[in-house]
């Protein structure tokens, strides 16, 4: 990418897409498109491809998508299975048919089959059943990697594939209903702290093992990867270390300062037993994350102490 080059940055406003978005200004980049959601629906194919045909952009990050919790993924899964396939169906062949010179879909690494073997490889893609939680989602992505793939060897298009771990960091979802495991813990152990709550419930038993990455370290890869790589095969990308769920609430209870106890619901679930991510490929290539778990928790909490007012509870 030449620093004058059309970037278009799918998802712009989200965690991920705000992060690529402040990377590359960082690094000098200047031509930029974005759209909201409410400018253009990536759902509509029809505005898609006139969309693409008017900017033709050079070089497209798909970080676009709908995403959510385990009670969000569960309970629309109908919309989490249609809407993604929507989104990145329109951006893929958009991408393709006005000739962009390179196209990064963002997957996740809930793609992996449910009990496939630690840390995971990208070998294991198909190799088993997924968690049923967010099967949809992960229906969704899969497709994604296999259309990039796809269109790669059919069209000989230059699209690669990501899959970061779990993710966190500025312009995260603090929503109850539908965010992740971090920013809602983070939220509730804030608003059990301001309301003197006696305790925090949490659901599941705490035992679950997870990864988690920084979203300025995620763009920070991304960036490098859409510099360096160029191959078919998708990557992970990741810490290389997890953490328990019950570790992490105690890190952010110890972070957010809240002195009461912690109940954990048994009767929720707790979702896939360890999701750890092997980035050995990823480390051969040169890069490596950069921000810790703790040091990036606390940033974090800032964001969210800005952000807090918008979350009415």
């Amino acid at each position: 990418m030449e620093k004058s080059s059309k970037i278009y940055i799918a998802g712009h406003r989200g965690m991920v897409g705000s992060a690529i978005l402040r990377k590359l200004k960082q690094e000098g980049f200047n031509n930029f498109i974005l759209k909201t959601s409410s400018e253009l629906d990536l759902r509509n194919q029809h505005d898609v491809r006139a969309f693409f045909e008017s900017e033709r952009p050079e070089y497209i990050f798909l970080a676009a998508a709908k995403v959510g919790g385990i009670m969000a993924n569960n309970i629309y899964r109908a919309e989490f299975l249609n809407d993604n396939l929507l989104i990145q169906n329109n951006v893929i062949d958009s991408a393709y048919r006005t000739e962009a010179k390179k196209l990064m879909f963002l997957g996740s690494s809930c793609i992996y089959p449910k009990l496939a073997p630690q840390p995971l490889k990208e070998d294991s893609l198909l190799t088993g059943l997924l968690e049923q939680t967010n099967e949809p989602y992960a229906i969704a992505k899969i497709a994604g990697i296999k259309m990039c793939e796809a269109y790669r060897a059919q069209y000989g298009c230059n699209f690669i594939s990501v899959m970061p771990t779990n993710l966190y960091g500025p312009n995260d979802n603090y929503d109850l209903n539908n965010s992740h495991v971090l920013p809602a813990m983070m939220r509730k152990f804030h608003e059990a702290k301001e309301e003197n709550k006696p305790f925090v419930e949490l659901w599941g038993t705490g035992s679950p093992m997870r990864e988690f990455l920084h979203a300025d370290d995620l763009a920070d890869a991304c960036y490098f990867l859409m510099q360096n790589y160029n191959e078919p095969e998708f990557l992970n990308i990741g810490v290389g270390a997890d953490v328990s769920i019950k570790n992490l609430a105690e890190m952010i209870q110890n972070i957010v300062g809240y002195e009461g106890e912690i109940h954990w619901n048994t009767e929720k679930p707790d979702g896939t037993p360890r999701k750890l991510m092997d980035v050995g490929k990823l480390h051969g290539l040169g890069w490596k994350h950069r921000i810790e778990l703790e040091d990036g928790i606390r940033i974090t909490y800032q964001d969210f102490l800005q952000k807090i007012e918008t979350y009415a509870v």
